[in-house]
């Protein structure tokens, strides 16, 4: 089963999600909140590691642009503060939120990489959210990460 075979509408294709403005409002919502809400919810996010590794394929120069769109807007659902359910509601609040990553994570799955699955592991664990990989081999900060 692919994405589209759970989605058939075709947001690739879709001229509105690809515009110049959406994709650069996408990418600072993301620059500027990702990493934050990310240490704030670390203990109740069902889909960390997915998360990040959908940032790093979004911001790597080789994705293509549609597929950087789409990461970008379900990134950018994540950090956004008000969205469909609140992420505050107890048992229900990143429902919202993992169901519309699994959804793009799903329909770009090709596109994100080996590469940018390790990416996130070390990151993680040189933030200490995981222990999986060495932090001396730790990838450098991406956009809006801090040091």
């Amino acid at each position: 089963m692919t994405g589209r075979d759970i989605i058939p509408y075709d947001p690739t294709n879709d001229p509105k999600a690809q515009e110049p403005r959406v994709l650069q409002r996408n990418q600072a919502r993301v620059e500027r909140g990702f990493w934050g809400k990310l240490r704030r919810n670390v203990g109740r996010l069902p889909f960390l590691e997915e998360a990040v590794s959908a940032y790093y394929c979004a911001f790597d120069p080789a994705t293509p642009r549609p597929v950087k769109a789409m990461l970008l807007a379900a990134l950018a659902y994540f950090v956004v503060p008000s969205d469909l359910i609140p992420d505050f509601v107890a048992g229900l609040g990143f429902t919202d939120d993992a169901a519309v990553l699994f959804a793009t994570v799903r329909i770009v799955a090709g596109h994100i990489t080996d590469r940018h699955r390790e990416q996130a592991r070390r990151r993680l664990a040189t933030l200490g959210l995981r222990e999986r990989a060495a932090p001396e081999t730790a990838s450098r900060p991406g956009p809006g990460e801090g040091g």
